[in-house]
């Protein structure tokens, strides 16, 4: 019938995206915190390879670290480049180059830290699974049109987003205590280091995809910082480390 038609016509029409005239896009600081955190990480991908080459039985410690610096190095570059970004509901500039680069990144941090602490690679696959559902379900929360759908997507990503936290401070320390030595030492230096800074991952997002409190320009500092400290501060740590880690006994995939 005609009046069902109109009916799912004006449904649509409630749930499509608004024509934006002007999307709030990074300003000068924000591409000023881009610029910094490319380079940044662009050295510190440069410093790991130079001493793969070097390395002996720590090797796969300094191939993560390369990984890690590297892709977010790309990502960094894309969004300085202009690329890897959209406008979102509220004509807000959404960069997501830096889903793309969490997405690997941080999978290859928690795999890392799994093999620094000796767990084994249940609970490795396990954090590493939760993780990349915690960052569909935030990516998705981001791109909603709809407000009580991008909340669904942000409760999800937090339940999902624990149990890496549980892994991480729980699952993989009790491993490294098992393990013992040095290395130990080490998982829990780079471990708070990796808890505490991606805590702030989802608080930034609250108030910025989420309320849209704040600005992009203070949007993409935040990250910037906190990518920092979670890929370039916490590969040097364990670069530092390497003699320790070298003779640590770890668990192959088979």
């Amino acid at each position: 019938p005609p009046a069902i038609m109109v009916l799912e016509q004006l449904a649509a029409e409630s749930l499509a995206p608004t024509a934006c005239t002007t999307i709030e896009e990074v300003g000068s600081t924000g591409v000023g915190a881009l610029t910094i955190a490319f380079l940044i990480l662009l050295i510190s991908t440069i410093v790991f390879i130079t001493r793969v080459g070097s390395s002996t039985t720590q090797k796969k410690f300094y191939y993560c670290n390369v990984f890690i610096c590297g892709f977010a190095t790309m990502a960094y570059f894309a969004m300085l480049s202009g690329q890897g970004w959209t406008a979102i509901a509220g004509c807000r500039q959404f960069f997501y180059a830096h889903y793309a680069d969490w997405l690997v990144s941080t999978t290859l941090i928690v795999i890392l830290l799994g093999q620094v602490a000796g767990a084994g690679m249940d609970v490795i696959f396990g954090a590493v699974g939760a993780n990349v559902i915690y960052l569909f379900s935030l990516y998705m929360g981001s791109v909603s049109v709809v407000t009580t759908v991008k909340w669904f997507w942000f409760v999800i990503s937090l339940g999902v987003f624990i149990p890496v936290l549980y892994g991480i401070a729980v699952s993989f320390k009790e491993a490294a205590q098992m393990k013992g030595g040095e290395a130990s030492d080490v998982y829990g230096k780079v471990a708070w280091i990796i808890v505490i800074s991606w805590i702030f991952y989802p608080v930034v997002w609250l108030f910025s995809e989420g309320f849209a409190s704040f600005s992009v320009s203070f949007e993409v500092c935040a990250y910037a910082v906190l990518d920092i400290i979670s890929k370039a501060v916490f590969s040097f740590i364990v670069m530092s480390a390497h003699s320790s880690l070298g003779g640590a006994e770890s668990r192959e995939i088979v």
